[in-house]
């Protein structure tokens, strides 16, 4: 098996230079976090982690809470610590909030920050329906905010060498099926007290939580085109208040492509990703969180074929290992610190490329949700 060790690639090199100039050029970015869910203790480590970021502010609805979470997540000693959320969004020195709240408050606090001239690192998914999340992006568009929601690997410098393999038309070819799951095994007292089981906060479920990652990942490899018919998959796993505990469902385009996912809290960790085209297969098995910090790799395979008795194959997928000394959940603050950055002394437009990825990934989280609850009809996007 071919191993290739990368260091940072052309486009990791290019955004650590982009990012070096932003922090000589401006002051760093200043956080806000609102909420103190367990996902922001990542997070407030990343904007610690970024050079061009740095937190400012947290608030909670208990100041207790908020307190005890500066205090264990390395917020500097001058941070603003508050116990409401609207005292966050009221302060004149922070540019940027971060949002970890449940799904069902999304609209409402996205929308007020936005109305607050604060940029928005939202949590995935980004809200309950696309309608909601037309309401978000209405609010960002309107206040001359960015928008970006946390999808981290997108940001990982494996995604683009994975993003240049599935675009090689020697090497990959046309794009013909992908197939994705992530699923997590959780415990009895997740099943009857985490909010992503509450109609009320999370209703969205593991299709919701997981979900959003497989369809990403799945019209990340289809170039970001929507597919024309979603057909979920039959006996998903329902709680007693209606919540998704597992979910499946294929999506079609009418040139033949065709994809697949599955997720669920009820199996195994795993986080797969294979996309097939006319000449080349793609494997990854860790897109989500890399099974290192440090590194993370992929296979890809080429006109694979058999040996003359069909007892092995001719050639074994090459194994490529991208090394990076910055954690994906830093180089996405990183970059959105620097589309804000560019907006606040450039006077910049904020970037459409991220909440128009964040739409279609919800359209399609919103068709599987249509073809549960109508019996596992054919919903057309």
């Amino acid at each position: 098996m071919t191993v290739i060790e990368c260091g940072e690639n052309i486009a990791s090199a290019a955004q650590a230079s982009s990012h070096s100039m932003a922090e000589a050029e401006y002051p760093k970015i200043r956080f806000g976090v609102v909420g103190c869910a367990d996902i922001a203790r990542k997070l407030s480590r990343a904007v610690s982690l970024a050079p061009n970021a740095t937190l400012h502010g947290v608030g909670s609805r208990s100041l207790e809470k908020a307190r005890a979470f500066a205090a264990a997540n390395g917020f500097p000693a001058g941070a603003k610590v508050h116990g409401s959320y609207e005292a966050v969004l009221d302060d004149p020195e922070i540019d940027a909030v971060y949002v970890p709240l449940p799904t069902s408050l999304h609209v409402r606090w996205a929308v007020l920050a936005a109305n607050k001239k604060k940029h928005v690192l939202l949590e995935k998914p980004v809200a309950l329906n696309v309608a909601q999340f037309d309401e978000i992006v209405a609010a960002c568009e309107s206040n001359g905010v960015q928008l970006m929601d946390g999808t981290m690997w997108m940001h990982h410098p494996r995604t683009a060498k994975m993003t240049h393999f599935l675009s090689d038309a020697n090497r990959f070819g046309q794009l013909r099926s992908i197939h994705t799951n992530f699923t997590f095994a959780v415990d009895a007292d997740f099943l009857e007290n985490d909010i992503r089981v509450k109609p009320d906060l999370d209703g969205l479920g593991s299709l919701g939580d997981e979900g959003w990652y497989c369809l990403r990942a799945i019209l990340w490899a289809a170039n970001y085109e929507l597919p024309k018919t979603v057909i979920a998959s039959r006996k998903p796993e329902i709680n007693k208040a209606g919540v998704i505990l597992s979910c499946g469902a294929s999506l079609y385009w009418e040139d033949g492509k065709v994809a697949t996912f599955h997720c669920s809290f009820m199996t195994n960790l795993t986080m797969d990703i294979t996309a097939v085209g006319t000449k080349g297969t793609l494997h990854v098995h860790d897109f989500i969180i890399p099974y290192e910090e440090k590194e993370a790799s992929f296979y890809a395979a080429t006109e694979s074929s058999f040996d003359d008795f069909v007892t092995k194959w001719r050639a074994q997928p090459s194994k490529h290992i991208i090394k990076t000394d910055i954690p994906q959940e830093v180089l996405m603050v990183t970059e959105f610190s620097r589309l804000v950055a560019d907006i606040k002394f450039n006077n910049s437009k904020p970037e459409k490329k991220w909440p128009t990825i964040s739409r279609k990934t919800q359209l399609v989280l919103d068709a599987v949700k249509a073809s549960i609850e109508r019996g596992f009809e054919p919903v057309h996007i």
